[in-house]
């Protein structure tokens, strides 16, 4: 990522700081989906250990974690996030940076998470490498986030236009994303020496989806992601560094 994307980011995600847990803690609509990607995770990272959230954003996942009797650490660029991350999580630490260059010793972590963020990151395989680095023999990493699919292919032009008509959104920007298919993200995962690697789609309810249809794809998810992955458009992977 370049100085200039970072800044982009980083400046958004400021601006929205504030509108961001109303858009993501939503009873009706942003928790069940939240919640709905971050089960994913939950049930490929260990209980009570030490996780890093790369892309923490407000907290939101780290305070899941914590409900498991875990402790947390969350990375983010957005100072202004964080402080919101702060004010939910108290006893968490929470500190500015990127995934590609993680201010932490080596062996700190028995678990990594990163949801709805991968697909902003320009270096991937050296944020893989770092994470691989920063967690413990036979610690975990859980991602999720777009994936390379048919549904996908118009949101960056979509983001594009938002952008153009000045529409304000939490995540509707033109960052120039990538998607990832099973292939791409399995050859990533594995150059950067993980083990037992774990690919699949989830979700198919997406947030932004308007009344009824989103209770309608909510209903529909379970059958979806079991029996017509092809209809979903998140791409979950877990893995382990070898021990």
């Amino acid at each position: 990522m370049n100085r200039v994307q970072q800044e982009k980011i980083q400046e958004h995600y400021d601006s929205v700081a504030c509108t961001y847990d109303n858009h993501y803690d939503h009873l009706t609509r942003g928790r069940p989906y939240h919640d709905h990607l971050s089960d994913h995770l939950i049930k490929a990272l260990p209980e009570k250990g030490d996780l890093l959230d790369i892309g923490c954003g407000t907290a939101l996942f780290a305070e899941k974690y914590l409900r498991n009797g875990g402790t947390a650490t969350g990375l983010d660029i957005s100072g202004k996030m964080l402080a919101r991350a702060r004010e939910r999580c108290p006893g968490c630490t929470f500190v500015v940076g990127k995934g590609e260059t993680l201010p932490f010793r080596d062996g700190s972590f028995d678990a990594i998470s990163s949801l709805l963020v991968f697909s902003y990151v320009k270096t991937p395989d050296t944020m893989l490498a770092e994470a691989n680095r920063v967690l413990r023999p036979g610690g975990s990493i859980a991602v999720c986030t777009l994936g390379k699919k048919l549904i996908t292919k118009g949101i960056p032009a979509l983001y594009h236009i938002s952008e153009k008509v000045k529409f304000q959104h939490v995540v509707m920007k033109n960052f120039g994303e990538r998607y990832y298919n099973e292939e791409e993200m399995i050859h990533l995962f594995s150059d950067a020496g993980f083990t037992d690697i774990t690919v699949k789609w989830c979700s198919f309810a997406h947030i932004d989806m308007i009344d009824p249809l989103f209770s309608l794809a909510s209903k529909l998810e379970p059958f979806v992601e079991k029996r017509v992955p092809q209809l979903a458009f998140n791409i979950f992977v877990s893995a382990k560094k070898r021990r």
